[in-house]
């Protein structure tokens, strides 16, 4: 089986391709522009270059996308401009990596490949603030940045082309993913920031109070739903929601992190203007609909993850 992974050198695409690697009779390429506005090196994937068929390459240069795309079995996207602040600060990157760069791949999937699975990985903040106790699929979408607002758009593309091209595409939203091969900066993820910070000997710093509830996902939970829902042709056409129950206030996460890594403390302070506008608040999503369908459970709590990836960094 031939499997596809862009995005491959990232967070979640490096703990994706590990998990591929895993199943039997797969040939795994990976693409990725390796541009360190988004996160993304070689570093990643060092120890299984010899595993994988790597490229160089970018969503937005069509004729590489077409040429990627072709006898492929599975696609997993998970490319994408995901710092909310660099969002704010230069919409036009993020729209020409999120929307355009989404764009091109489904084109280059209806011309020369449509009988690809295609999942495309979007993120839980498409949603922004929630109206009533529990977010789910059909929760309404009033996005507070420029970031989550592409990836709604991007979803959108993606429905469209199933439906109009019968494309088989998946959408699957992760919220607040952290473990090995993070990046330590809180543009990326504030889990894995805060876990880099206590690793080099800092203290965590939260906005106050930091109440604020989110789900968390420890990310090879994250890498084995993907493989999982790629082998499940009854998804297709579908979204999902695909987060840990666990429900932990950003006092709580930083305290735990605190805890297992035995380092720091944590400090607390006033928010900055810009993040207080785009804050989401209190956030409990549902998984209800993929665990109905999939009959999915996370693996890792938050506390068996972060001794996961304390181990990761104590082999680093």
């Amino acid at each position: 089986m031939n499997i596809l992974i862009i995005g491959g050198a990232g967070f979640l695409g490096a703990n994706l391709t590990r998990r591929c690697l895993q199943e039997p009779n797969m040939k795994v390429t990976v693409i990725d522009f390796l541009d360190p506005r988004l996160g993304s090196t070689i570093e990643s994937l060092q120890d299984v270059l010899d595993q994988i068929e790597f490229i160089k390459g970018d969503i937005r240069d069509s004729r590489t996308i077409e040429n990627v795309v072709k006898d492929k079995d599975i696609i997993f996207n998970c490319a994408a401009q995901t710092s909310h602040p660099l969002s704010l600060k230069d919409p036009f990157f993020d729209t020409d990596i999120n929307c355009n760069g989404n764009l091109r791949i489904l084109e280059a999937v209806r011309s020369h490949n449509k009988e690809v699975i295609l999942l495309y990985v979007s993120s839980s903040t498409v949603v922004g603030k929630a109206v009533g106790d529990v977010i789910e699929e059909s929760h309404w979408e009033r996005p507070l940045d420029i970031y989550s607002a592409n990836k709604g758009v991007a979803e959108k593309y993606y429905r469209i082309y199933n439906k109009v091209y019968d494309l088989k595409t998946i959408i699957i939203r992760f919220a607040n993913l952290y473990g090995p091969y993070g990046k330590g900066s809180p543009d990326f993820g504030f889990i894995n920031y805060f876990i880099n910070e206590i690793w080099n000997g800092h203290d965590i710093t939260i906005y106050k109070p930091g109440n604020q509830t989110r789900n968390v996902l420890y990310v090879e939970d994250a890498a084995d739903v993907l493989v999982r829902i790629s082998q499940q042709s009854k998804l297709i056409g579908e979204m999902f929601f695909a987060v840990h129950d666990e429900h932990l206030s950003v006092k709580e996460i930083a305290r735990s992190i605190v805890e297992v890594f035995h380092k720091g403390r944590v400090l607390e302070v006033d928010w900055p203007d810009v993040r207080k506008r785009i804050e989401v608040d209190n956030v409990i999503i549902s998984s209800a609909k993929l665990r109905s369908q999939l009959r999915w459970k996370p693996k890792y709590s938050f506390h068996e993850g972060l001794i996961k990836t304390k181990k990761y960094f104590e082999r680093k």
